[in-house]
């Protein structure tokens, strides 16, 4: 589309400084085939067009000369002016045009008008203060039409100047204009049905099995154990569903109009109905292979049914790590596994109804 908007699929190493963290491991996840929800990084030279055309490097080096870092009040002030000038100021047009079209071929993917979307910051500079200042930076959920894109865009951009990152880049003498900020839009998930599966039986540990559980709408009530979930098993070589439980799921977590989850009692007929089709627990089974392979032992995710994308298209991964109990028996020679935290704290926010302000210019997911 241009150099200000890459999507997932079309992500590759050579431009990971340009995407930052979070940006570049969900490319990464989608070229190893693991359907993460669909979405594209603004990239860092979209923030840095728009700070040469706002001249805001001598406007921000004016606003910190002479900044205590002991004096919270004085970091606080100059921080606040230097986040009002960002939110504020203009987008080039080229920039605001590659944006407002990326989030149109999103919803257009997605076959919703104004589909809600995750904007997520992802900082990314030589030095990585980034990594060291993990959730400085803002996330906005549910975010609904191309105006309040741009605007969610800009006070990511802006959450490079919350008072412990500024601090942070002082103390360490770092350069303030050598921290960019990429921007993650990212299609929020609305699930048909959603649950978790192991890539091993988590009974008696047997890795030829795949256990699959399934509930209704949001995950939630399957994590929590609130909700007792279809249980299916599947042969992890022949590829075979071998067993099935149903249960009486009287209940489900669901989404509302103002975007919001909501527990709501479910009629007899669908209470008792499998909340996945042989191809969806098919589908399933593949991903948690994929992750397995992908990050080298048993695998404990969350999936979910998206209801907005294409049939065929619609199991995306939620959450991946290492499973953690029969892993522990096996020999010593097991693979070392890649971590997935990383990815959780990516994708599983992208199921939350939820987001609370930790102070004036921070959100912090709940």
């Amino acid at each position: 589309m241009s150099n200000t908007v890459t999507w997932f699929e079309s992500y590759w190493a050579g431009i990971k400084n340009e995407m930052g963290g979070k940006a570049a491991s969900l490319g990464e996840m989608t070229g190893a085939g693991l359907p993460v929800p669909p979405g594209f990084g603004i990239s860092t030279t979209a923030y840095r067009k728009a700070a040469l055309a706002a001249d805001l490097d001598q406007q921000i080096a004016h606003h910190l000369t002479g900044m205590d870092v002991n004096d919270t009040e004085d970091v606080s002030r100059r921080c606040a002016a230097i986040r009002d000038l960002i939110r504020t100021m203009p987008i080039p047009a080229e920039v605001e045009e590659a944006i407002r079209a990326g989030y149109l071929e999103l919803s257009a993917r997605a076959g919703v008008a104004d589909v809600p979307v995750a904007v997520r910051s992802s900082a990314t500079s030589e030095d990585s203060p980034d990594a060291s200042f993990a959730g400085e930076h803002d996330t906005y959920l549910w975010v609904r039409g191309g105006d309040d894109v741009i605007d969610a865009v800009r006070r990511c951009w802006a959450s490079l100047f919350t008072d412990r990152a500024t601090c942070y880049r002082v103390e360490m003498g770092y350069e303030h204009r050598a921290v960019e900020m990429c921007v993650v839009v990212q299609k929020m998930v609305r699930p048909k049905s959603a649950g978790v599966a192991f890539t091993l039986n988590p009974v008696d540990g047997d890795r030829s099995q795949i256990a699959i559980d399934s509930a209704w709408g949001f995950g939630e009530g399957v994590v929590s154990g609130e909700i007792t979930p279809d249980n299916f098993l599947v042969d992890k070589v022949v590829r075979e569903i071998g067993r099935r439980v149903i249960s009486v799921k009287e209940c489900e977590f669901a989404l509302t109009d103002h975007d919001t989850v909501e527990k709501r009692d479910l009629e007899p007929e669908r209470a008792s109905a499998p909340s996945l089709t042989d191809d969806e627990i098919r589908a399933i089974a593949a991903l948690a292979r994929k992750a397995e392979k992908h990050y080298g032992c048993p695998q404990d995710i969350e999936w979910a049914v998206d209801s907005d994308l294409p049939e065929g298209q619609n199991v995306i991964l939620l959450q991946a790590r290492p499973e953690t109990v029969w892993s522990k028996k096996a020999p010593a020679a097991s693979p070392v596994a890649k971590s997935g935290d990383f990815m959780s704290s990516i994708v599983s926010t992208l199921m939350s109804p939820l987001y609370s302000r930790t102070s004036a210019d921070s959100t912090e997911i709940k």
